[in-house]
Formats: structure tokens, sequence, C-alpha cells
């Protein structure tokens, strides 16, 4: 076994970046032995190189600049997980333009600039690594572009924000608002203080984005994805799809079908006894639907330094494996060759076939339910399931019912004619059904 080093210049010193480190260290032997020789930080970059760390820096050389580090420094890979788009966008350029490979767990970056940096890798010849970007230590990227790689994937769909599954998961179980279960998040350090892109489904339409991609061998396509976070999701709703039998998870879907591609986000009614109802808490899940294999599952650990710091150094492995020689270029960044890398026709939110869940306020007086039913039925809707919850100390009662699968344009239709009857007050819910069956 060689002793010469893989030499590594870290980018980011904050929990991903110091667990790298530890994992590089307490994994060191077995490591350098599926490499063939030590894979190491030598080099590293922080904004406050003050702060105090947990890890051991020893023989670590720290710079403030990430920019210096990436066109200067004696590396032979760069890893970016300092986040951000800014510097770390010009850092891996950087790098790349002096032919070194790039390992990211950066998902903002690649989904809103990811076919640009994966050009400018193909340009200089090296590989940008970057399973840590979707579901932390869940290898799903490498599964989808590599495992099923004799497989046309038709679609997949996944638990991909643990923040919105760990808030929809102490609403279901301990019957909290929204708002105390995102306190909850916070104070145990699942959400930031400023949740945004959690809760309104920007973090889980960037990893989607990512994993349609490879999926579909279609360039990088986030300004596409319909995007519709869970802070309009009550203790109601939840209450009243469990009673239906149903859970309800902020999933990322992505299908191909003939009429194209459609990419979403969105709040999800799920039968409770499939695979993504019943995972709760922080973790993820993905299912995977191939021609040749059927539906897959994946489950673990979707967030957290560990769980991304294990994806990092897997990549890590991977890239130093190939140094030196040609092996990676096997690999494509996006699963296809980059030639056949193709431009798919992406469908509007409006033109997307599901079946709707939706709760309404209405007076408790006759007739409600033949004007609701009168209408569904105009636009050629049928009912799957129907729910009446009698009044408690006012004058109105709540119906919530389950259609079968509609096209949403036709469905927004008749809801437009639902809201505008004399009995329907305001504050109708509307969320999407959808059935995974093996």
């Amino acid at each position: 076994m060689s002793q010469q080093a893989v030499k590594v210049g870290l980018i980011g010193l904050g929990t991903v970046g110091q667990g790298v480190i530890r994992v590089l260290q307490k994994n060191a032997e077995e490591i350098a032995r599926r490499v063939g020789r030590p894979v190491q930080v030598t080099h590293a970059s922080a904004r406050d190189l003050g702060r105090p760390r947990d890890t051991d820096l020893a023989g670590i050389t720290l710079v403030a600049d990430a920019l210096s580090l990436a066109r200067e420094a004696d590396i032979d890979v760069l890893v970016e997980v300092v986040g951000g788009q800014t510097v770390a966008k010009d850092a891996i350029l950087a790098a790349l333009a002096r032919g070194k490979p790039v390992v990211t767990a950066n998902k903002a970056l690649l989904a809103e600039n990811g076919n640009g940096i994966f050009a400018a890798a193909a340009e200089a010849g090296v590989p940008v690594a970057f399973e840590a970007s979707v579901a932390g230590g869940i290898p799903i990227i490498k599964a989808i572009r590599e495992g099923l790689a004799g497989n046309r994937i038709d679609s997949l769909a996944g638990i991909i924000n643990g923040t919105c599954n760990y808030i929809l998961s102490q609403m279901t179980v301990k019957g909290q608002s929204f708002a105390d279960a995102l306190a909850d998040a916070q104070k145990l350090g699942y959400a930031e203080a400023d949740p945004t892109f959690d809760v309104e489904g920007v973090d889980a339409a960037h990893k989607l984005s990512i994993l349609a991609s490879i999926a579909f061998g279609m360039p990088l396509s986030f300004p596409a994805v319909a995007c519709e976070g869970i802070t309009k999701v009550t203790a109601q709703d939840i209450q009243i799809a469990q009673t239906l039998g149903y859970r309800i998870k902020l999933l990322g879907i992505a299908k191909r079908s003939a009429a194209g591609v459609e990419l979403r986000v969105h709040p999800t009614l799920i039968p409770d006894d499939q695979l993504l109802a019943k995972v709760d808490g922080v973790l993820n899940s993905v299912l995977v639907q191939g021609n040749a294999v059927g539906q897959v599952g994946f489950y673990g650990r979707g967030a957290g330094g560990d769980a991304t710091a294990s994806a990092v150094v897997a990549d890590l492995v991977d890239v130093a494996r190939g140094l030196g020689a040609e092996a990676h270029r096997h690999v494509p960044a996006l699963a296809f060759q980059p030639a056949a890398v193709q431009a798919l026709n992406l469908l509007p939110i409006s033109a997307i076939e599901s079946c709707y869940y939706l709760r309404l306020r209405v007076a408790d007086e006759p007739g409600v339910l033949k004007g609701l039913t009168g209408i569904l039925a105009e636009h050629d809707i049928s009912i799957e399931a129907i729910l009446q919850k009698e009044p408690r100390g006012d004058d109105d009662a709540t119906v919530a019912l389950i259609t079968d699968r509609v096209a949403e344009q036709r469905f927004d239709a008749a809801l437009a004619a639902i809201q505008a009857l004399p009995f329907v007050r305001e504050g109708a819910a509307r969320i999407r059904v959808e059935h995974f069956k093996d």
C-alpha cells in the first residue's frame, strides 16, 4: 500500500466539516484499505478561525480565505461543506480550473448552478461528487446513478426534509399545532431560526431537482419544481386524515410519462399502511420505481453532522480511488453521458393528475352535501371517502372528502364553484393524495 496520502482541502469547519475530519480520523485504517493509501485533511478554511471546536485540527493548515485555498493550496481534492452559494461556487470553480476533483454537500448550489458546474468539471476532466447533497447518510445518489443503472426510472418520491417530517410527526403523535411543533424543532436544533427554506418546501425542491436529473437524464430544473410548504397544514387536517386512514407528509415527487415530467413538492396524504407513512421524526425515505427492479425503498438519517459526513467521506473514497486514473469518467455526474443529457418536457402543476383531500367549513343546514357532491359530479369528479363532523359551539360544520384521480385544472375549477356556494365559509384546505403501490 502506498503511503503517500491523498491531500484534502476542506472548506467549512462547521458541524459537517468537523464531522468529516472525525470520520477520516476514526476510520483512517478502513479508508486507507479501501483507497490504497491514507486520506487526510491537510488544509481547511473557516470564516472564524478562532472559534472553539471539538475536533482535533493538529497538522491541518488553517486559512480564512476559502478562495485562496481552492486556488493555491497543495491539495488533491477539494471538499466544500460551507454552504451558501457565492463563496462555495467561486471556490469550486477555482478548484476545477486547477484540475482538482470536488466533493460537495451543497444542494442549493447544485440545484441552482449545477449545470454550469458540471460543464466546468467535464471540461476539466475531473469529477464533482455530491452524495451528501440529498438525504444525508442515505446513499440515494449512488443507488440511482449506479445501482439502478440497468433500469428506466419511471418515478421517485420521498421524504427528503427532516425538519418538516419532524414537525408533521409531532403534530400527528402529540396533537401539536404547527407553531408549537416548529418551536420544538428549533429548540432541538432540527430547524433554523429562520426556517423558511425548510417549511416552505424550498430545501426539498432543491433536492428533488437533483434526484430527478440523475433519474431521468435531464438538466437540473429547479425553477420548474412546483413547491408548496407545510405552513397551512392544521392539527384538524392531521386528525381528519388519521380518521380516514391516512398520514400527512411533505413529499418530493418526480414522475415521467409520455406527456412529460412532473416535479412537485407539497404536503401529501398517504395511506397509513404504506412505507412512507411510517417514517417519523427527522428520518428520510425515498421510493424509486424502476421498470426492471420494480419499487425499491431507502430509509435512514437524512441530516446531521455525522450522517452527512459519512456521505461526504464516501464520495472522497470514490474520488481518491480514481486519482491518476480514468475510472471516475465512467460514472457521469448526472448518471447519463453528458452529450446524452436531454431537456424533457416539464409539465405545469395544473396538468398533473392526483387524488385530493378537501376540507370545508360549511353552514349546518339541509342540502349542503347535495350541493357539494352535485358540483363535483358536474365536473366528473368521483368521491372516494367523505366525512362530516357536527358543529361544536357555533353554527358551522366541517365536511372533508377525498376524491378519485383527477386533473388539477379540473379540480381547481370545481373548487372555485364550491367556494362560491352561499353555505361554504372561507378557509378551505386542499391537499393532494398519493398511493404508492408495490
